[in-house]
């Protein structure tokens, strides 16, 4: 199994973060694991992206220029993405931040309507642990219980109180994922 995968948005959408997740989860199943981080300097506001490959076997290089995956939160990104995801691939976005959809029609296209439900769980911090469940339902990479035990290491210990809140956004993310297409 080989997973590689592109999340991009803005900077301060927890990208960089949910990346850092999937990398410690696919570390504590005893997978190989890179987290390659892209961003601008402007950090929060501006583009971030941030590659991350989950393999049974040893990972040649990070640098990945078709993805299995990408997982977009706003249009710039889509523009940039979109033509990189491999055909049979899958792209999943948020339609919160994106108005113009996906086009491709070779790949699966999901929704996940993550900053409704983050205003609906009274907690707009939790939009990138929807999607990151979203993901986890569409292409189950790790298992949900390692991903609390990345989610546990990544977070500073004074945050540890969050945890049980990350993991229902996990799960309702899980819930609301949409499939918005097939390929043709």
């Amino acid at each position: 199994m080989i997973k590689e995968l592109i999340i991009a948005g803005f900077g301060g959408q927890g990208v960089l973060s949910m990346g850092k997740i999937l990398a410690y989860s696919g570390l504590m199943e005893d997978k190989e694991v890179t987290w390659f981080p892209s961003y601008g300097p402007e950090q929060r506001g501006g583009t971030a992206n941030v590659t991350v490959i989950l393999s049974d076997d040893p990972i040649s290089s990070p640098i990945v220029n078709e993805f299995d995956i990408a997982i977009i939160l706003n249009q710039p990104s889509l523009e940039k993405f979109e033509s990189q995801v491999k055909s049979g691939g899958i792209i999943i976005y948020d339609p919160n931040g994106i108005h113009t959809p996906p086009t491709r029609k070779d790949v699966y296209v999901y929704s996940v309507k993550a900053v409704d439900a983050a205003t609906e769980m009274q907690n707009q911090k939790a939009v990138n642990m929807i999607v990151l469940g979203g993901v986890l339902k569409v292409s189950p990479m790790v298992k949900l219980e390692n991903v609390m035990k990345g989610l546990k290491k990544s977070l500073p210990e004074r945050h540890h109180k969050l945890l049980p809140m990350n993991e229902k956004a996990i799960v309702k993310g899980m819930e609301i994922i949409h499939e918005d297409q097939a390929p043709a």
